[in-house]
């Protein structure tokens, strides 16, 4: 049941970054956060191609299923809209990856990654940032990578670990994040500029 849940909860949430990104809401426009209070730094650039392609792969399915099962109605019916909400989720997910930026603040890195991570580090947590790209990222315990298109391009060491909480609530350490962004130089400078003044 708790699974279910879970599931139920991230398609409303990715469902709710569609109708964000719709009405043009939340979307970041330069260096302050939503709030004005923070810094934001986006990872969803190149994704919309990439996304397109894949909606359009899923609206040629829908009609091609529509042609093949079009004496059988109700299987017709049951499997236009399995396809109509695919494309819909496409869309979402990349809606949610633009209304849904890093935020750096005074108070916590979030790095996040669509409606799937938002992970929390306090600034008296770093103990090292740097410009990494990295396109390989074998499963380490004690390590958090978030890659967008298999890469990433910033990692943090910890000096003490922080916790991430996985979309089906496991709870798991981290004392290493990688993840990526688009300017990942600024938000070096930015997080050891932050990391120094909580020190």
């Amino acid at each position: 049941m708790r699974a279910v849940l879970a599931l139920a909860r991230h398609e409303a949430r990715l469902l709710g970054c569609l109708a964000v990104w719709a009405l043009r809401r939340g979307r970041p426009s330069g260096p302050s956060g939503p709030s004005g209070g923070g810094q934001v730094f986006g990872y969803a650039r190149g994704q919309g191609p990439m996304m397109a392609g894949l909606a359009f792969v899923c609206v040629v399915e829908t009609l091609t299923m529509s042609v093949l099962l079009r004496h059988w109605p109700a299987v017709h019916a049951v499997m236009l809209f399995l396809d109509a909400y695919t494309v819909v989720f496409v869309i979402a997910l990349y809606a949610s990856q633009v209304v849904r930026p890093h935020l750096l603040t005074a108070e916590a890195v979030r790095i996040r990654h669509s409606v799937h991570v938002d992970l929390r580090v306090p600034p008296a947590a770093i103990a090292a940032v740097r410009h990494e790209v990295r396109t390989t990222h074998p499963r380490t315990d004690g390590e958090l990578d978030v890659p967008v298109g298999s890469r990433t391009s910033v990692t943090i060491e910890l000096a003490t670990p922080v916790t991430h909480v996985t979309l089906f609530g496991r709870r798991r350490e981290v004392r290493v994040v990688r993840f990526h962004v688009e300017e990942a130089e600024r938000m070096v400078r930015s997080l050891s500029t932050l990391a120094r003044s909580a020190t």
